[in-house]
């Protein structure tokens, strides 16, 4: 997919934006995380943010982050579960509604995985390989790993023999284990939960790298609009979702313990990691 720079994805936004239709339902973006095919969950999330804030609730998905981005830049979404690193690139654009918890904390880290059989013993093994990473602007599935290689002189396209996304962390995952990449950068929070449901699929696969921990992938919305009130009713069916049954059956199938406030501290070091890249080009 090609890759747009940060001015394009603003003029786009800027586009849509010009028609922006009448926002009557609460609209939540999803990105490929964990939410990928899993319509139990979808339904359940629909369910809870529908009871809990009164509103109808529209669930809307696309393929890549960029998608996500782009449509609520426009105010075509409402609020959006995005990764960190577009949320560091339009910081700017953007507020934080809430932060999902990972046992015990909003945090969550980036994990190097090889086939379970890989003679591999760290990165240096994979020069010349074949490496699959999730999405271009994702934090765990791009962004640690390129800025790792850029901090040793190095670059993906040069590092490695051929790169690939993948456009969702399950894939990432699947490509490794059939060997259709000899390594691969992935989301740990979404590694651990394949360990936990889809075991045979995850035993394919090895961890060779584990990062520091980042901020877990937050829900934002535009700049300006945290006090609007379809967005204070999200935030607010967030926060409570612990103290609900149906929004604890939710959670339980995202293996989250809720979600809590943020701010923009929270990421930091994807910010540091987005300026890296970005000064080196």
């Amino acid at each position: 997919m090609e890759a747009f720079t940060r001015r394009e994805v603003l003029a786009a936004a800027a586009g849509l934006g010009a028609q922006m239709p009448a926002r009557e339902p609460l609209r939540l973006g999803l990105t490929p995380v964990f939410l990928d095919n899993d319509l139990l969950l979808l339904r359940g999330l629909q369910h809870y943010l529908e009871a809990q804030t009164g509103l109808p609730c529209r669930l809307i998905k696309r393929r890549s982050y960029q998608e996500i981005t782009v449509l609520l830049l426009a105010g075509r979404l409402d609020a959006a579960w995005i990764c960190g690193y577009p949320y560091v690139q339009f910081q700017d654009r953007l507020d934080l509604v809430a932060v999902p918890s990972w046992r015990g904390a909003p945090l969550y880290r980036s994990y190097l995985i090889v086939p379970a059989d890989s003679p591999a013993r760290g990165l240096e093994d994979l020069r010349g390989t074949i490496h699959a990473f999730s999405d271009p602007d994702s934090n765990s599935g791009y962004l640690v790993t390129t800025a790792l290689l850029l901090r040793r002189g190095e670059r993906p396209g040069s590092f490695f023999r051929h790169v690939f996304f993948t456009y969702g962390h399950r894939n990432v995952v699947r490509a490794v284990a059939r060997r259709l990449a000899d390594g691969g950068s992935v989301d740990g929070y979404v590694f651990e939960m394949l360990r936990e449901r889809e075991p045979d699929l995850a035993r394919g696969c090895r961890v060779l790298r584990r990062s520091r921990r980042f901020g877990f992938p937050p829900i934002a919305c535009r700049r300006g609009e945290a006090q609007r009130p379809a967005v204070r009713a999200l935030a607010r069916a967030l926060f409570t979702m612990a103290d609900d049954a149906g929004g604890r059956e939710v959670l339980a199938m995202l293996g989250l313990d809720g979600f809590v406030p943020a701010t923009p501290a929270l990421y930091a070091a994807i910010a540091a990691n987005a300026r890296l890249l970005a000064e080196t080009g």
